[in-house]
């Protein structure tokens, strides 16, 4: 292990390091490139790839709606005179104010900084059911969406060569774990892509093809207005989609998955399948809880200038940390790319007024709106509090899409994607990456790696 000499980079410029490139970080760099002088501040930022990905639009990947590339806003890309180090951030020694760093390629170094900003994301939620670790798909990732499309095509492939009816019905039964946008959004892309691929398979037809998409809130994204999320349910139920709400996953298996009724807990349906994908929600990165420091919920406590009142100098942001929300009496701003590209801004402009640049300023959040792209002519969206469906939200949420890109190139992609989406048949390929072996979620998300990595905190740290 090689470590760091000292915190301050070469002529006596200040070192910050910036620990995720996300919606937060990528952002908070590229802002923070504009309000400090080169000579000011050298920035490292630490990643696991050299891109953000736009998850937002992660559904269509799998619908094949959108190439996968399309989504990688590339680091080197938007950022000028940022490093990059390529590797997951996994302790921090706050005394002696260094970063432990694991490289993609195994080795191990520690970083100095004078200023840390902790914006590491979060991973897939998968709480203590049995199975889920071990035979749910994930999507959080490039990988994931790229696999889950291979993976729902073999399913095809196989119970097109099997002569056994219930095997086929096992086969082409896909159960989506999440009501909220990333699950409405895929069930709702992948009916329309699955219609697509199986007139290609001579035994397989579309109504032999099933789609259950499962939640415990009584209706279809809660977060929103009761009457999109209504919207959202009878677009679902039109494509074929059965709606398990008041539904919990007992446990998967590689063949079954077994749910309960929320209200009734003597209940119990089991359902033959070969397919669950986990879309029930996130969890801070495993790295807030290894810091010694307060959390709540998982998630690093800071203040409304995304200070941790514990340790000088040391931010935090995006998902994993608890940024107050003054709009709502205080209580942590949601787990959305809205709030981490607004937090962003704010943050940058209080790291480099840290550094003697500028004035810090309390972040306040006005809520712009969600929106949900359902696929063809339908979506949701309630842009400042007007409710919107159909073909109006769709316009508004393609366009809210390709100004959230926030590049160039990606954006033309991608409305290229959507303009050819129209008119050009989907190709109907494998592309193999994964030689058909399905990833795990924490193989993927490699949060093992933050086991027994915990920073020193003077002191003692703080609780949960």
């Amino acid at each position: 292990m090689s470590r760091a000499a000292g915190s301050v980079a070469a002529g006596g410029a200040s070192r910050v390091v910036v620990v995720g490139s996300g919606f937060a970080g990528l952002r908070l760099l590229r802002r923070l490139e504009s309000l400090l002088p080169a000579s000011a501040a050298e920035l490292t930022v630490v990643s696991p790839v050299d891109h953000l990905l736009y998850t937002s639009l992660m559904p269509q990947v799998c619908a094949s709606s959108v190439e996968p590339r399309h989504l990688a806003v590339a680091t080197r890309g938007a950022l000028r005179r940022t490093v990059l180090r390529l590797g997951r951030a996994v302790a921090v020694d706050t005394q002696a104010r260094t970063v432990t760093v694991r490289g993609n390629d195994g080795t191990v170094d520690e970083l100095g900084w004078d200023r840390l900003v902790l914006a590491p994301g979060s991973v897939t939620r998968t709480f203590d059911i049995p199975g889920v670790r071990e035979h749910a798909i994930g999507l959080k990732n490039l990988a994931e969406a790229v696999h889950l499309r291979d993976h729902v095509l073999r399913q095809f492939e196989r119970a097109d060569a099997t002569a056994d009816d219930a095997g086929r019905r096992a086969l082409c039964t896909f159960v989506i774990v999440g009501g909220g946008y990333t699950g409405t959004e895929l069930a709702a892309q992948m009916t329309r892509f699955s219609r697509r691929a199986v007139a290609n398979y001579s035994r397989v037809h579309a109504e032999g093809v099933r789609w259950v998409l499962v939640d415990h809130a009584p209706s279809l994204l809660h977060e929103l207005a009761p009457s999109l999320g209504h919207r959202a349910a009878e677009v679902l139920t039109a494509r074929g989609v059965e709606l398990r709400l008041r539904t919990s996953v007992n446990e998967v298996t590689e063949r079954t998955v077994r749910l309960g009724q929320g209200e009734h807990a003597d209940q119990h349906e089991t359902i033959d399948t070969h397919t669950v994908v986990w879309c029930a929600g996130v969890s801070p990165s495993p790295l807030m809880t290894n810091l010694g420091l307060p959390t709540t919920h998982g998630r690093l406590v800071v203040d409304d200038c995304f200070r941790v009142p514990e340790v000088e100098g040391l931010f935090a942001l995006g998902d994993a940390a608890a940024v107050p929300d003054v709009t709502r009496a205080g209580a942590p701003a949601g787990q959305t790319a809205q709030h981490a590209v607004r937090q962003a801004v704010a943050a940058a402009r209080n790291v480099a007024a840290s550094l003697g640049h500028g004035t810090a300023r309390p972040y306040r959040h006005r809520d712009l709106g969600f929106v949900v792209d359902l696929g063809g002519r339908d979506a949701v969206a309630n842009p400042f509090g007007l409710t919107l469906h159909g073909l109006p939200a769709v316009v508004v949420t393609r366009a809210y899409h390709a100004y959230a890109l926030n590049n160039g190139s990606n954006r033309a992609r991608v409305l290229t994607d959507w303009a050819l989406d129209l008119v050009i048949p989907h190709q109907i390929v494998q592309l193999g990456f994964d030689n058909g072996r399905q990833p795990t979620i924490d193989a993927t998300e490699q949060t093992g790696i933050y086991a027994g990595a915990v920073s020193q905190l003077p002191g003692g740290g703080g609780g949960r």
